[in-house]
């Protein structure tokens, strides 16, 4: 079961650096909710539904310059039981323009996963940022 909760976080964030909005899809509760915090920026979100996260990717992806990926490390499965779960993992995002790679920020994700149609997905994502945008 771990290794599963592990590959569905690692799903969402292939998905997300690659725009693959059918993989997103498949990875996201229809009721998923997000909410980030930023230092000196405050709480933003819920952003609430599949379909308002996925425009939000959809406009993060617009404005962004480079290849950004977002690598996870430390992936920890925190609680489970056969139809939820918490997962908790290091984000560093990165850009590399072609020029230059950098290091835009860190963070922790803490990730509420349920089980619905034999896959884990995600029901709720909180992204607390090291450091402002």
């Amino acid at each position: 079961m771990i290794a599963d909760l592990q590959q569905a976080v690692a799903h969402y964030a292939h998905a997300l650096d690659e725009l693959n909005v059918a993989e997103l899809e498949a990875v996201l509760t229809e009721d998923t909710t997000w909410t980030f915090t930023m230092p000196g920026q405050g709480v933003l979100g819920p952003v609430a539904g599949r379909a308002a996260v996925l425009d939000f990717i959809r406009d993060g992806h617009t404005s962004q310059t480079g290849r950004v990926r977002h690598h996870l490390g430390n992936v920890v499965v925190t609680t489970t039981d056969a139809a939820t779960a918490e997962v908790q993992a290091y984000p560093l995002q990165t850009r590399n323009t072609g020029e230059s790679i950098q290091m835009i920020s860190t963070g922790v994700y803490t990730l509420s996963l349920r089980r619905s149609d034999g896959m884990w997905r995600i029901a709720e994502l909180t992204l607390t940022l090291d450091n402002a945008l």
